[in-house]
């Protein structure tokens, strides 16, 4: 009988020293930074411009942009960019492209006085929105193929480290921004935030040389399957010309990943599987949506909040980001799974008993910090998740498709949160234990399907 050694703690944390990881959290970095540039830092200018706050808050909704960057994630797959693709890959022809596009536009913001061309402000942040949603789904793809298909342990740390990459480029950019901004403006440049846009654009550059530094396989294997794909199509549709041959370019791109993924899984594990991404977070959502009203209304300063729920809430989500890495490799997805969904329902519990304690700011930093662990544990957990799901044919697009399902059930069905506290006429202890409860269906889908979701963790 062979006796299997199991990984010691040490041994398991190696996994973080992989040179991959440091790729990997570099792509996290890039990925986050474009979100300092649409929000806080356009938010300020506008605000320190004098405009009111309707139009700063009007100007968020340029983040919608990310909510359906799948629809054009299959082109993102197929399409290859003239020289860039040839030159430097596939996934780091369209980032550079896009990370170009970002730059150009904070030429252009330098350039700009809001007062004067508010619509032209707008439309160039609308553009940065679209260019970072896209480079999104290429950056994911890229970080998944850094990985083996069969190295699930070394796609679970993979997920931690890209989720540390993102706060850290949204985190220190944001300090860069705000402390060049203050830094002109205390010399008296008079347009402050257009010279801190130069400074941000020093820093795009920057990532675009990290970037070369970053491996990209290039796969042959992916042409061919998308071409049989086509193929099929073809069959399908008889005669070959032209026209049936744009007709089926076109039907393997933009259904040759949703084929894959029910071949792959199965037509009812796949609906289950969809199930599940839909409805994991949205008792998170719920909270997360009302928290910061319900802070107020139980009476925590806003300096109060920035202490215990911004600054600890950073350290707390970097450390257990990491660390829940290292319990999905050794515990493997599912586990892990099933683990961040029950502390998710605990945690919200904790803030029942803040809401029913009332003011108490040992329970307040109990219940953020807890809270914040649990969500820093689930974000790890079903990045591995999904990341393990796609068929690397289709990686960007399945990947961007099943992130935007879970966004949807969160941004959907959480937008009914604050109803439901006017529901319950304001009784915050309930409302927190119903967020709970809302956990549970989608345990429930996951137990169903678990025995036979095919993943791949070695």
């Amino acid at each position: 009988m062979i006796e299997i050694k199991k990984q010691s703690l040490s041994e398991t944390f190696s996994v973080y020293f992989d040179r991959r990881m440091t790729r990997i959290l570099l792509l996290g970095a890039i990925s986050g930074f474009p979100w300092v540039l649409i929000g806080s830092s356009l938010s300020l200018w506008l605000k320190e411009e004098g405009l009111s706050r309707s139009t700063v808050g009007w100007a968020g909704l340029i983040f919608g942009v990310y909510a359906f960057n799948y629809l054009w994630a299959p082109l993102i797959d197929r399409l290859q960019i003239p020289y860039l693709t040839k030159k430097l890959g596939h996934r780091r022809g369209w980032i550079v492209l896009m990370q170009t596009a970002i730059l150009i536009c904070l030429i252009v913001w330098s350039l700009i006085n809001p007062t004067e061309n508010l619509a032209l402000l707008i439309t160039i942040g609308l553009i940065i929105a679209i260019a970072s949603a896209t480079q999104d789904i290429t950056v994911d793809a890229l970080r998944i193929e850094q990985i083996g298909e069969n190295e699930g342990k070394s796609m679970a740390a993979g997920a931690a480290m890209a989720v540390v990459g993102w706060w850290s480029g949204y985190k220190l950019g944001g300090v860069i921004a705000l402390f060049t901004a203050e830094y002109f403006q205390n010399i008296g440049i008079a347009n402050y935030w257009q010279s801190t846009f130069l400074i941000l654009g020093i820093v795009v550059i920057l990532m675009n040389i990290g970037l070369m530094f970053v491996h990209e396989v290039a796969s042959s294997t992916r042409k061919v399957n998308q071409r049989k794909t086509d193929q099929l199509i073809q069959s399908k549709l008889g005669s070959q010309n032209l026209i049936t041959n744009i007709i089926a370019w076109i039907s393997g791109t933009l259904g040759g990943p949703i084929i894959s993924f029910f071949k792959k899984n199965g037509f009812s594990i796949a609906i289950g599987i969809l199930g599940f991404v839909f409805l994991f977070k949205i008792g998170e959502a719920f909270l997360g949506r009302m928290s910061i009203v319900f802070y107020k209304e139980i009476g925590f300063s806003k300096g109060d909040i920035a202490i215990y729920s911004k600054t600890l809430g950073w350290v707390t989500t970097v450390i257990f980001t990491l660390l829940g890495g290292l319990f999905v490799i050794r515990s493997g997805v599912l586990k892990a799974m099933f683990l961040a969904g029950i502390l998710m329902a605990t945690t919200n519990l904790l803030f029942t008993a803040l809401a029913w304690s009332g003011k108490s700011e040992w329970l307040f930093a109990v219940a953020v910090i807890f809270d914040d662990i649990a969500a820093a544990f689930a974000t790890v957990a079903f990045v591995a998740f999904i990341s393990l799901l796609v068929d690397r044919t289709y990686t960007a697009t399945q990947y961007a498709l099943l992130a935007s399902i879970g966004t949807a059930g969160r941004t959907t069905l959480a937008s009914s949160s604050g109803a439901l506290v006017d529901w319950l006429n304001g009784d915050w202890g309930t409302f927190f234990i119903l967020t709970a409860i809302m956990v549970i269906p989608s345990l429930i889908c996951l137990w169903f399907i678990k025995d036979k979701i095919k993943l791949s963790e070695k």
